[in-house]
């Protein structure tokens, strides 16, 4: 408890003299004030967290070329219900394939040059040692949060902590910039429940078909959240309740690598709807961690809009993703890192010698 009391201790607000520098500077580049949209916003966000602006005597541009991605995986035992389309059998088979690098997540890291990082942080199996593979195993799997809580809170602290020490390895790497991904068959099952107690929705409308269940599948799948709710009763006001009762273990790391990153005051890139769920955690434990946070792009997962929403961000992508692994996420890393180069490559009005708008 302590680490991750520490943690967030440690979170403070956005550089608001770097923020506005980057807004000055966005506004005397070699364009019509506001013509790059989004890049010229994102850009402001990325000075603000990092306290970096270009063009300014003593700091300099915030450089995210040192690009993660943590993938955490956790079983989860509400699968004994029959909420998802797929055996909880994958989770593993599925971690496996990441080792081997033939997973989408491993396709898109490649390509937008971030490291991958896999944990095992509850996989209700052995898995074979590996040196891609970090073992970080809280449970083999959670309990059937339909039955009562899916871990203890002593359980939940050891995920937030987890989490949060692996950002402390990454950055020991060297590290600008971090994204977030996850595996674990039912964890939609576990974002739904936990977006419709800390956003105040009813489950049947933050509950979507996860793997493609059919309509009765659906069903059955918001009568075990409404269950899981009534056997539990989470505090919406406490993220360590809400995570022990209705939570996973992977949702607990990805909480805990947010609440790091933001004391280390660096972007936070997340996924779709399990990672806007983990983010929800995440602020409910410590708002001040919200302005770190960039949405890498919408799920179709009907849970993620309402997630978004509450938690004030603009996704930068909609692609009808709905994959997980960190995919979304993956595919926003180069437009964050794009804002980044587009507020210091770019010459001033100044230095091009070019005429700026006119007063009349």
């Amino acid at each position: 408890m302590e680490l991750l009391q520490r943690t967030i201790a440690a979170i403070g607000p956005p550089d608001e003299a770097a923020a506005a520098a980057a807004r000055q500077r966005q506004d005397s580049l070699t364009k019509p004030p506001g013509s790059l949209g989004r890049l010229e916003e994102l850009s402001i966000q990325l000075a603000g967290i990092t306290g970096q602006i270009a063009g300014i005597t003593g700091r300099s541009r915030p450089r995210l070329e040192r690009a993660a991605i943590i993938v955490i995986a956790g079983d989860h035992g509400v699968t004994a219900e029959g909420v998802s389309a797929y055996p909880a059998a994958v989770t593993p088979q599925m971690v496996l394939n990441f080792l081997r690098g033939g997973a989408a997540i491993n396709v898109l890291a490649r390509h937008v040059g971030a490291r991958l990082v896999v944990v095992d942080m509850g996989v209700a199996a052995e898995l074979p040692p590996n040196p891609a593979l970090v073992p970080a195993k809280v449970g083999w799997g959670t309990a059937n949060m339909a039955l009562g809580p899916a871990m203890s809170r002593a359980q939940a602290v050891q995920a937030l902590e987890t989490g949060i020490g692996l950002v402390e390895q990454e950055a020991a790497r060297g590290l600008d910039l971090m994204a977030t991904g996850d595996m674990g068959i039912g964890n939609t099952t576990t974002a739904s429940a936990i977006t419709a107690v800390i956003c105040g929705c009813a489950p049947e409308l933050v509950t979507g078909r996860g793997t493609g269940v059919d309509d009765a599948g659906l069903a059955r799948k918001v009568a075990v959240i409404r269950r899981a709710l009534q056997v539990n009763r989470p505090d919406p006001t406490d993220g360590l309740d809400v995570l022990a009762k209705v939570g996973g273990f992977e949702i607990g790391g990805m909480a805990g690598v947010v609440l790091a990153a933001a004391s280390r005051r660096t972007p936070v890139v997340l996924d779709g709807f399990i990672a806007g769920a983990a983010a929800l955690i995440a602020v409910a434990l410590c708002p001040g961690a919200r302005p770190y946070l960039i949405a890498g792009h919408r799920s179709v997962e009907a849970g993620h809009a309402v997630a978004l929403k509450h938690l004030r961000l603009r996704p930068l992508l909609d692609l009808e993703l709905r994959l997980g692994e960190g995919t979304g996420a993956a595919l926003a890393i180069p437009i964050v890192q794009a804002a980044a180069r587009i507020l210091d490559e770019m010459a001033t009005f100044g230095e091009a010698g070019v005429s700026g708008k006119s007063s009349g």
